[in-house]
């Protein structure tokens, strides 16, 4: 961090101050729709029964939603505790309504966009001969998510970030095409700048180049400036969802996908981000954790899929595209090893759940053994179930966790979890180097996961996510040896959690469980 520039530095700095000033410009909103609505009640003794009448409809309407109950019941408690603010806090959080527009955007990119991804013929018969357990989940996926599972692919697994950027930075100096990347943070210092330095190179070669970055996840990094630096390169750059003042019911929806693809050929995805801390050039959380993989063959067309969809919705811009087939072509390619993949993309727009699917499939299809890692731990009813329901059937099901937090408060929530996992068997493990930033799952030699998806309501509930089903490749393999390597760096806290935890210390992390969804 010491190697900033003093433009670098003041770019962080401002975005920072831009946070602060829109949660603060948020907050007032909200307190002084509080205080309205608490006047008005107080005034009128009519007004008041009409806010029980109102929370009393909400709720019943809460309650006979198609939702877990574990995202139902914090609004019920809230709105039934304190009625007033549980109504405001409802109808700017919980109620998607306001999303309406965005959803039919997303329905008519998507309605073009997919189709294009046609399934190739006789693959899912193999992977069914090959392994029945990994068919179905492909099966779910392909029929509910619309990704096809792919063969004719070379995969590579990175157990560091650092090599897999090595390899990112090689694949995009031999790009003859295009560059696309989508990512939920980036920080513009030395990980960028190597980039950077490439993307511009291509530019002037005449390829075309696109970033599209979450500002959210991007805010304490870069400002709004950034677009411009970009633009005035000549590489085309877009924001998804701008962080503003305003009761923007949109805005907690946020994209988490980290995504670049070359010449649709060449496919990058994992749980790293493009700033220093993910490649240790920085450790703000003691060491950092992370995978990626490298894809080349059919299946990257289906990680540009997700890239234009994402680019193409998330703007009303005419510069859209209007030809999708010049970047979906079936890459001329021919597979040197066997396997099955398939890359699928997750979305709050519809009401298909499919990283969690994908995960509470895992657990119930394991027969052996099922192991998760993810950096944050914020379960439903349903997937603790599947969990415990696995460690019951004797299936070895472990979770891997950081051992230094980078949110607290999230951090707390995530041990509240561990007590009703561990008591039916579940093992937790806690990375005691540092920060464990991966998203993964592996099970029986089979089949794995890999990509952005935590086991948190967000991941799994709200975000724009992406991952990768693979099996019956010498990549399960791969990731179940990093697991292997990873255990015995942590320190295994199933014991601890069976009990011990004091009266105070249960009640608080439940407390904060009420506002789980939103952290």
């Amino acid at each position: 961090m010491n190697n900033q520039t003093h433009e670098q530095k003041a770019a962080s700095k401002n975005g920072i101050k831009r946070l602060i000033f829109v949660v603060l410009s948020i907050l007032l909103e909200v307190v002084l729709i509080l205080l309205l609505f608490t006047s008005l009640n107080l005034y009128a003794e009519w007004i008041n029964m009409v806010t029980m009448v109102i929370a009393l409809i909400l709720v019943l309407a809460i309650y006979a939603q198609r939702k877990t109950s574990s995202m139902k019941m914090p609004w019920i408690i809230l709105i039934l505790a304190f009625p007033v603010m549980g109504i405001v806090l409802y109808l700017l959080v919980g109620f998607n309504r306001g999303t309406k527009s965005m959803r039919k955007r997303y329905e008519a990119i998507d309605a073009i966009l997919l189709p294009g991804l046609p399934a190739k013929k006789g693959t899912m018969e193999r992977l069914r001969k090959a392994n029945m357990a990994a068919a179905g989940i492909a099966y779910y996926v392909q029929t509910h998510a619309t990704y096809p599972v792919y063969q004719n692919t070379d995969v590579v697994y990175y157990d560091d970030a650092s090599p897999a950027l090595e390899a990112q930075l090689k694949a995009m100096r031999g790009a003859k095409e295009f560059i696309f990347m989508e990512y939920h943070a980036i920080e513009d210092l030395e990980s960028w700048a190597r980039i950077e330095e490439v993307l511009v190179s291509k530019v002037h070669e005449g390829i075309e180049v696109r970033v599209f970055y979450d500002d959210m996840g991007s805010i304490g990094f870069i400002n709004t400036d950034f677009v411009k630096k970009m633009e005035g390169l000549g590489i085309a750059c877009r924001v998804f969802n701008p962080f503003k003042p305003g009761l923007n019911l949109f805005l907690n929806n946020r994209d988490h996908r980290k995504i670049t693809i070359v010449d649709g050929v060449i496919g990058f995805t994992g749980g790293y981000n493009l700033a220093n801390e993910y490649f240790n050039l920085t450790h703000p959380y003691g060491q950092w954790k992370d995978s990626g993989i490298r894809l080349e063959g059919d299946a990257v067309q289906s990680l540009t899929a997700s890239f234009l969809e994402m680019w193409n919705a998330a703007t009303n811009e005419s510069e859209n595209d209007t030809d999708f087939s010049k970047y979906l072509k079936r890459p001329v390619y021919e597979a040197k090893e066997d396997g099955f993949y398939q890359p699928y993309a997750d979305s709050p727009m519809d009401k298909e759940r499919v990283g969690e699917e994908v995960y509470i499939s895992m657990a119930n299809k394991a027969e052996q053994y099922c192991w998760f890692i993810t950096p944050y731990l914020i379960l439903t009813d349903e997937m603790t179930h599947a969990l415990s329901l696995a460690a019951k059937r004797g299936v070895d099901v472990r979770i891997i966790t950081p051992g230094i937090p980078d949110k607290k408060i999230v951090y707390s929530v995530t041990r509240s979890f561990y007590n009703s996992l561990v008591i039916n068997g579940v093992r937790i493990f806690e990375w005691t180097p540092g920060f464990c930033h991966c998203k993964m799952s592996v099970a029986d030699d089979k089949m794995a996961t890999c990509g952005t998806i935590n086991l948190d309501y967000r991941s799994l509930y709200h975000h724009f996510e992406n991952g990768c089903f693979i099996a019956e490749s010498h990549v399960v393999r791969e990731i179940r040896e990093d697991f292997e390597r990873t255990f015995p760096e942590c320190l295994e806290v199933t014991e601890q959690y069976k009990s011990g935890r004091s009266a105070y210390l249960r009640l608080g992390q439940l407390f904060l469980r009420l506002f789980a969804e939103l952290l």
